[in-house]
């Protein structure tokens, strides 16, 4: 039965509304707002009154789209209680839209779930808070352009002043102002008695109130206004809300805007148009090469940081230098370098090494990931970038304190990143297969589905329709102008500017890094979403082309592609998220090229790799030789210093030799020989170990070729023998001066024994990845909310069920706990033993919070009760001394 045919069931309060709900529409509302269950309230009172407060109902609104936001809004400025058709003649005006009416039983249905208005179709209810937020006042203009109603805006005017208005206006007199304003306000209301009204107005009015009527509503007017405004302010079109200000009437305008709350009604989403259209394995193919390029590019990351990468600055995160360092070592721009960088760390494979002399360095879990198959390798990447609240785009920017904000440093977090990414992926599935969007649609769609803050409350930054359709001053000095919402205007901040601003704009600056972050991680190839970028989103397979073109016909052909898109994929789990990154692995891994095990040797002292290697020819290959340039085939150099790092760690020439003869399909260049000859040769014969430090040799001729040498100057060397030098410097720099030198030393352990230097010995403790900054309350779980539901419920039942106090017990107000004495408690529970009686009693736990509870006594005994509690749905055990009172349930 409806309300309407049974006015008495119609809910009176919020509370009453939610006591209605099932279990089904209460966790749908748990889960859509999970900070009503953080923590879990005691009953539906509570989760009523925690759903009204300021902070919940501000993120219930951020989280609207525009059509939803619109209808909250037009509830905003309708009666309170409004009926359903008082919203659609707002929301579709008096002429009607097909699309509105279809679409509004949807936003409506949303804000009730949200549990944002509540009541039947013929009462519905905007909670207050919600109201507060979105009506219009002069300090927070509304985005509807609207202002105060006649009866707001003349509550200051004296009463001699409104019956002037009223007989000007051809109404009889009444016998108070409230009365009187009730009149006008019908007048405005009328249609028929409105356009009679404004036929009789002179030209030059009519263009004053078309320049109010969209908002702002407020002017300013002189102390002896014009004419034309004189007309108006005589019949109540205008009415005056300060010394010097007037108003746009809501009746007025909303006459003059034939009925609608909005100037454009947005029902349908903007869809998302496609720039161009690729063919599905090209996409493929081209974002399979930008996979196998991210898996190079962050292990040649992690390889030049082997031996401990830059130092942590004091603020923490890597100095500007050592970013640009790091970018020329991985021949990318600084924004790109800061973005492999980050996504090293997001992964877990990068961190401090947490010493006295902080650096970063490649973690533990690095090597364990770059054993594995490239698409699982992939896989973790992507998820990693997916869930990041870090943004490598802010990098270089700076904080509200002025601050630089530097890669792998703080204040890079920003909670709405990792929703962001996966709404523009979701968005880019929706789209046909092979199809890549035009990146204005898609910001377009983005800022429907999650409007701007200046669209949500007009408070904090000026209206757009202000921005729109601006009241310019009348000709000379007894004009209206544009005052409160309006661009300029004092207390609010101009266009672009402000915290709003600022927000929105990161927003729309998220999706554009997406789309490039996409690209360069290969989920996306041409700017398409490749399969096993939806497979990563559990994005269903995308309908395939109708149309026959691989290439859009020009830059402005845009294919129509709205009327196919497929449903937008919703969120994922984080075990739905590792099942889905498990299966874009294995999609992506017959699309990356097979390795290979050989190089070609040339005699200009290089080996070209036509393709990707298998792991041992690539390590081996990167000790034994410098890159001298990437891209499909690979250029390696062999120089006497690469040579000389291979026999330091640990290898013999005739290990380089066998080595290059088994890998190389071409022979070994007679160049190339020597080098290794020679190199090998000279390795060795000097030893340098810590005394602080010393050189030793066997050959005393080489020891005073070193002492005569200038060179050798700072290394602080004196002769202890005719075989040993001692120095000043530690053995690491005595090292580096002898190779500068042109020597060839090797370093000995203390025992005497060559030291063999690894290029991947250095590694951090274990770490984990950092922890996203979560967006609010994470969502709650399936059993989370059974429980809660159960607990709210049986809470409810303890606050609202009839009540019989134990005899000789005080009387409790609604909502108090029963108060008894230990006596009256003590009896009370071993009666209901003995009957199996539910009893109703308050309970104060360790920390002294207080509660009410229903519970079914089984046995009391040595100072505790256990009963099966009905809000907790389990039997527990409580001490005596903790329950305040008992109090029977009525029938």
């Amino acid at each position: 039965m409806s309300t309407e045919e049974n006015p008495a069931a119609a809910p009176r309060s919020l509370a009453e509304a939610l006591r209605g709900r099932d279990d089904v529409s209460l966790a749908a509302l748990l889960r859509s707002r999970p900070d009503l269950i953080t923590p879990v309230p005691t009953d539906l009172t509570q989760l009523a009154t925690r759903a009204g407060t300021r902070a919940s109902v501000i993120r219930a609104l951020e989280r609207l789209d525009r059509f939803t936001l619109q209808t909250a809004q037009a509830l905003a400025i309708a009666p309170d209680p409004a009926t359903y058709a008082e919203l659609l003649g707002l929301m579709a005006g008096d002429d009607g839209d097909p699309a509105v009416s279809a679409a509004l039983p949807h936003a409506l249905g949303t804000l009730r779930a949200q549990a944002l208005v509540w009541g039947g179709d013929d009462r519905l209810r905007l909670v207050r808070t919600a109201r507060e937020l979105l009506a219009p006042s002069p300090q927070h203009p509304s985005p509807t352009g609207l202002g105060p109603t006649v009866r707001e805006a003349g509550a200051g005017i004296s009463p001699g002043r409104v019956q002037e208005i009223l007989a000007t206006a051809g109404l009889p007199s009444t016998h108070d102002s409230v009365s009187a304003l009730n009149a006008l306000a019908g007048l405005f209301a009328d249609p028929e008695r409105m356009s009679a009204l404004l036929d009789q107005a002179p030209s030059e009015s009519v263009e004053v109130l078309e320049r109010l009527v969209w908002g702002p509503p407020y002017g300013q007017v002189t102390a002896d206004p014009a004419p034309r405004l004189r007309w108006l302010l005589d019949r109540g079109l205008l009415l005056p809300t300060a010394p010097g200000t007037v108003v746009l009437p809501r009746e007025v305008a909303l006459r003059l805007r034939a009925g609608r709350a909005h100037r454009t009604t947005e029902p349908v989403p903007p869809p998302v148009e496609a720039a161009a259209a690729h063919r599905p394995q090209l996409v493929d193919a081209t974002a399979a090469g930008q996979a196998y390029t991210a898996l190079a590019t962050v292990e040649e990351l992690l390889k030049d940081w082997h031996e401990g990468g830059p130092a942590v600055l004091r603020a923490g995160g890597l100095s500007v230098r050592d970013l640009k360092r790091t970018a020329v070592a991985l021949d990318v721009p600084e924004p790109v370098a800061a973005f492999w960088v980050e996504l090293a760390y997001a992964a877990g494979l990068l961190a401090s090494d947490g010493e006295a002399d902080e650096r970063y360095a490649a973690t533990p879990a690095y090597d364990e990931w770059r054993e594995g198959p490239a698409g699982e390798r992939w896989a973790r990447l992507a998820t990693a970038w997916l869930a990041a609240t870090r943004t490598p785009g802010l990098v270089g920017e700076r904080d509200a304190k002025d601050r630089t904000l530097s890669a792998l440093g703080p204040g890079l977090d920003r909670s709405a990143a990792p929703e962001v990414r996966h709404r523009v992926l979701a968005l880019l599935a929706g789209l046909p297969e092979g199809a890549a969007p035009d990146a204005g649609s898609l910001l377009a769609r983005l800022s429907w589905e999650r409007p701007p803050r200046a669209d949500r409350t007009g408070g904090g930054a000026p209206s757009p329709y202000a921005r729109r359709t601006p009241a310019q001053p009348a000709e000379g000095t007894r004009g209206v102008a544009a005052r409160a919402g309006g661009p300029g205007a004092p207390g609010y901040p101009a266009d672009g500017a402000g915290g709003a601003g600022e927000e929105d704009d990161l927003r729309s600056r998220l999706a554009r890094w997406t789309l490039a972050e996409a690209e360069m991680l290969g989920v996306t190839g041409r700017g398409a979403l490749s399969s096993h970028g939806r497979a990563l989103i559990g994005a269903p397979p995308a309908p395939r082309h109708a149309d026959t073109r691989t290439e859009p016909a020009g830059p402005g052909d845009k294919l129509p592609v709205h009327h196919r898109q497929t449903p937008v994929p919703p969120a994922l789990s984080p075990a739905e998220q590792a099942t889905a990154a498990a299966a874009a692995g294995r999609l992506l891994d017959p699309l990356l090229p097979e390795p290979l095990d050989h190089v070609l040797l040339q005699a200009d002292l290089t080996a070209v790799a036509p393709g990707p290697l298998e792991r041992p020819l690539a390590d081996m290959l990167g000790v034994l030789a410098d890159v001298e340039s990437k891209g499909g085939a690979t250029v390696y150099r062999f120089t006497p210093a690469s040579v000389r790092r291979a026999l330091d760690a640990g290898q013999s020439a005739a290990d380089l030799h066998a080595f290059l003869t088994a890998h190389s399909r071409t022979p070994v260049p007679q160049p190339l020989a020597y080098l290794i000859d020679d190199v090998a040769r000279r390795h060795g014969h000097l030893r340098v170990g810590a005394a602080s430090s010393y050189v030793r040799c066997d050959d005393d001729a080489v020891l005073n070729e070193i002492l005569a040498d200038k060179r050798a100057a700072g290394l602080g060397l004196r002769r202890l023998a005719p075989t040993v030098l001692a120095a000043r410097t530690d053995p690491a720099a005595l090292l580096e001066g002898l190779r500068a030198m042109g020597f060839a030393p090797a370093a000995e352990s203390a025992e005497g024994d060559v030291l063999i230097a690894r290029a991947d010995a250095y590694r951090t403790p274990p770490r984990t990845p950092p922890e996203p900054v979560p967006d609010g309350p994470p969502v709650p779980d399936d059993t989370l909310l059974a429980a809660a539901i159960r607990a709210v419920r049986a809470g409810d039942l303890a606050s609202t069920a009839p009540r019989r106090p134990v005899a000789g017990a005080a009387d409790t107000a609604p909502g108090e706990l029963p108060r008894t004495t230990a006596a009256e408690t003590l009896a009370g529970l071993q009666a209901a033993v003995l009957t199996n009686d539910t009893l109703w009693i308050g309970y104060v736990n360790a920390e002294g919070g207080a509660s009410q509870r229903v519970i079914a006594p089984i046995r009391v005994e040595g100072g505790f009760v256990t009963a099966y509690d009905h809000t907790a749905d389990e039997v527990r055990t409580y001490p005596l001394h903790r329950i305040t009172g008992v109090a029977e349930l009525g029938e």
